[in-house]
């Protein structure tokens, strides 16, 4: 019998949707950033992360950037599905020893994000754990979105260009607890063209395309060499690293020259792009439970 370490996180996922019940209210269902559900022009993302102390941080990072994070990842799985974010609740699940400033602190960077970037904390759960155990935040929101501007994962075409934001690889030297979600930059762009696929990078690159295009049921053609890098990365690392955060999506429209306009410091990079059937191959990226320990 299979371990999940020997299943793999997508495997593991896929089997336990499998044979889940749906409502005619659910939209978008297991698989993609959000789930969307509702009736009406307007629909509601619901999401869940949580960090995890020696996963997603570490034990003597500042809690002021562990809230931040905590809060942004979420924010950027909404600003994917071309939504923005509304109320959230928070879980902390914290072993005795855990000092109140420490709370208190983490508390505040995630008010920071909020206050930057939109959202509200209503309320939430704290429980303990034993004494000496990795603390864990786990972050439940709610966003909305208009019905015309969803995005999934499963809507990119042959033909389309495969377009990242900002830089890729580097997450190691912080910047995966200071990164800024691109709600403004997926709702302009959601508002203005037709983008038929989208995510966001959490797993690195190698990962999430070929994820994307699974579920486009396309194959793809990739440009390593125009790959933005960050300053000082390779390009294994950029493909490999994971906790980008950046927009990955696709469409046929022609959007490098207003968006360049709109967004002057945001960098916007053709990678490559969709294909009926040949199809690149990528491995590696992250996946929770094969780290290859």
């Amino acid at each position: 019998m299979k371990t999940i370490g020997e299943f793999g996180e997508d495997h593991l996922i896929a089997a336990l949707c499998r044979d889940l019940p749906s409502s005619d209210q659910v939209v978008v269902g297991p698989g993609d950033d959000c789930a969307v559900v509702g009736t009406g022009d307007l629909l509601s993302l619901l999401k869940t992360d949580a960090v995890v102390e020696g996963i997603h941080f570490l034990k003597d990072e500042a809690p002021n950037r562990v809230g931040w994070k905590a809060i942004a990842r979420v924010l950027s799985d909404f600003a994917a599905m071309g939504g923005r974010p509304n109320e959230l609740l928070i879980t902390l699940a914290l072993s005795p020893e855990v000092t109140v400033t420490w709370a208190n602190e983490l508390y505040q960077g995630m008010t920071r994000c909020l206050k930057k970037h939109g959202g509200v904390i209503v309320g939430g759960e704290t429980t303990s754990l034993p004494k000496g155990s990795p603390a864990m935040i786990s972050i439940a929101g709610r966003g909305s979105v208009k019905r015309s501007q969803v995005v999934t994962r499963s809507g990119g075409q042959p033909g389309d260009s495969i377009y990242v934001t900002g830089a890729l690889g580097g997450s190691i030297q912080g910047k995966h607890l200071d990164f800024t979600p691109r709600i403004e930059e997926a709702n302009w762009l959601t508002q203005h063209f037709a983008i038929h696929a989208m995510m966001d990078l959490s797993d690195g690159l190698a990962k999430d395309l070929p994820r994307l295009v699974k579920m486009s049921q396309c194959g793809f053609r990739l440009d390593q060499k125009s790959l933005p890098l960050s300053v000082g990365v390779s390009i294994e690392q950029a493909l490999n690293d994971g906790e980008d955060y950046e927009l990955l999506f696709t469409t046929s429209d022609d959007i490098e020259g207003p968006w360049e306009t709109t967004f002057p410091n945001v960098p916007l990079t053709k990678i490559g792009e969709l294909t009926r059937e040949k199809s690149d191959q990528l491995e590696g990226g992250w996946d929770h439970f094969d780290r290859g320990e």
